[in-house]
């Protein structure tokens, strides 16, 4: 069974959020990136179902260079070797497309990533990425279990949960109860060192989107308290000025 683990650099969730003086692009200076926390859910599960039944884990990345030591961290965790491809992740559509051809190109069995990157929250590429490989696609899933080359996923659903089958290929995104993350030891740290990690250069077209500004929420105001024999008074409020109902 090959399996191709999709992971994302992200700010730490503890980073200060600033950006550059023209408020286009996120202020990376000062900032420590990690792996995204779903994308772990995803990688650990792929690792543990290559350990009960055989395979291969291949992590991709799209990013610049300065994603590797987070790449290097995945191989540590035990993924098997490594792909990035070396371009900026403008925008959930060029990520797609870049995860969609390498898939493609290593006919790979099963694709997992988490449900969406803390830092943007889009929880679109899974779908992109399946409806460009003409594979199903599961998410977001809570379980995985294989069985020769069928899945039984249990994903969450509004009121409940839904649990599915589904043959090779498909695509999946994950996020908790899936398992349990895994950290590096010192072995694994020792050999990833040598694991192969392959760059190649982005295919298809540009972003087909752009920034024109980030800007920081407003800062909270004041909170108004209102007299319990005064409760009217919260209507009127609520309608003049928060203007929410």
């Amino acid at each position: 069974m090959k399996f191709l683990v999709c992971i994302s650099n992200v700010p730490d969730t503890t980073t200060k959020i600033t950006f550059t003086p023209d408020n286009k692009e996120f202020n990376k200076a000062g900032v420590q990136f990690v792996i995204n926390p779903w994308d772990e859910y995803a990688l650990t599960r792929a690792i543990e179902l290559k350990e009960a039944a055989g395979g291969t884990v291949t992590v991709l990345n799209v990013g610049e260079a300065d994603t590797e030591p987070n790449i290097r961290k995945a191989l540590a965790i035990g993924a098997d070797d490594a792909i990035r491809v070396n371009a900026a992740p403008k925008d959930a559509f060029f990520v797609a497309e870049q995860i969609a051809a390498v898939a493609k190109e290593g006919a790979y069995d099963v694709i997992l990533m988490g449900k969406e990157s803390i830092d943007y929250n889009g929880f679109q590429v899974h779908g992109m990425v399946g409806e460009m490989l003409s594979i199903p696609t599961v998410a977001p899933a809570m379980k995985l279990d294989l069985s020769g080359n069928t899945a039984t996923l249990e994903r969450e659903i509004e009121g409940g949960k839904e649990i599915v089958t589904v043959n090779t290929p498909f695509v999946a995104s994950c996020q908790q109860p899936m398992c349990e993350p895994r950290i590096p030891n010192m072995r694994g740290i020792m050999t990833a060192r040598t694991k192969p990690l392959k760059v190649i250069e982005p295919v298809g077209e540009a972003p087909r989107t752009e920034v024109t500004e980030f800007m920081l929420p407003p800062k909270k105001q004041g909170v108004k308290l209102i007299p319990a024999e005064t409760a009217g008074d919260l209507i009127k409020l609520l309608r003049n000025e928060a203007k929410v109902i």
